[in-house]
């Protein structure tokens, strides 16, 4: 067996950032070879993850990335077992690193994708390994949750304490960045679950439209009359389902989200909002 000396040690170390005690043991293992003791690291950082398997990520970050020209913006949705390990440098930098490398790599949309692409921090090696070391050094449960991607005019929004975040697709001949971003605040803070009331279920609408009709009638109105209130009080109705488009815009309550949109000549397409936990 090769010996192993405090050089050696010290050196597998400054690499891993892991106790000094692990380091000896897996250049043991090793025989002496670094880039083994580094593989072997890696493996018990599996073993890690496995055992902690069915404990709960309630706590995490989201990280957002607009490409330099704004034309793609990207998301990641990082969870953990603790708030202490949530906003730590090392959870930051991967975050940022994965952003970075998505942004890079238009084409990928998965977490094996993402985590099979470059490191920029280990030449030659993956995402997936900076994802080990790093599972090894912390050693709790840690999970890459979710990317989502949004093309043209986007608005991004990420909460303070980093747990909740918005992605919204418009479309629109230009992107008014205020907007969108206060659109995105809105959508983080209301909580909406679809963008118009085409993407609610059509018979629960249906069912709705049925019911305010037949009350109307039971006044006796005339049909172009209960034709106007059906329609007012079924806008009531998918404020109260979640529509985007009909809630009133939480930065200036006096227009709806689309009239908002729409003055800036724009309009929503679709979004996307990831909540730590929930």
């Amino acid at each position: 067996m090769a010996e192993i000396t405090a050089a050696a040690v010290k050196a597998l170390r400054e690499i891993t950032d892991l106790p000094m005690m692990a380091c000896k043991k897996a250049l043991q293992e090793a025989d002496g070879d670094q880039e083994k003791a580094i593989e072997i690291l890696r493996e018990e950082a599996g073993k890690i993850q496995l055992k902690r398997s069915d404990n709960a990520t309630s706590e995490g970050r989201i990280t957002v990335l607009s490409s330099e020209d704004g034309s793609e913006t990207v998301m990641l949705e990082v969870a953990c077992e603790s708030a202490p390990v949530a906003s730590g440098e090392d959870l930051v930098n991967f975050s940022n690193a994965c952003v970075a490398q998505l942004i890079a790599n238009p084409e990928v949309d998965t977490v094996e994708g993402l985590l099979a692409l470059p490191s920029e921090k280990t030449p030659g090696k993956t995402l997936n390994d900076d994802f080990m070391d790093m599972l090894n050094k912390i050693r709790e449960k840690i999970v890459v949750t979710r990317i989502a991607r949004s093309q043209g005019p986007t608005g991004s929004y990420v909460h303070h304490d980093g747990k909740t975040g918005v992605l919204l697709q418009a479309k629109g001949e230009t992107a008014d960045a205020e907007l969108l971003r206060g659109v995105a605040m809105h959508i983080a803070a209301l909580k909406p679950v679809a963008v118009n009331e085409s993407d609610l279920d059509p018979a629960v609408v249906q069912e709705e439209r049925d019911r305010l009709i037949a009350e109307a009638k039971a006044t006796g109105k005339p049909d172009n009359i209960i034709e106007k209130i059906v329609d007012g009080r079924m806008k009531t109705f998918f404020v109260e389902q979640g529509v985007l488009n009909y809630q009133p815009y939480a930065v200036d309550d006096s227009k709806t989200v689309s009239q908002a949109l729409a003055e800036k000549g724009l309009e929503a397409v679709s979004f996307t909002r990831c909540a730590i936990g929930g």
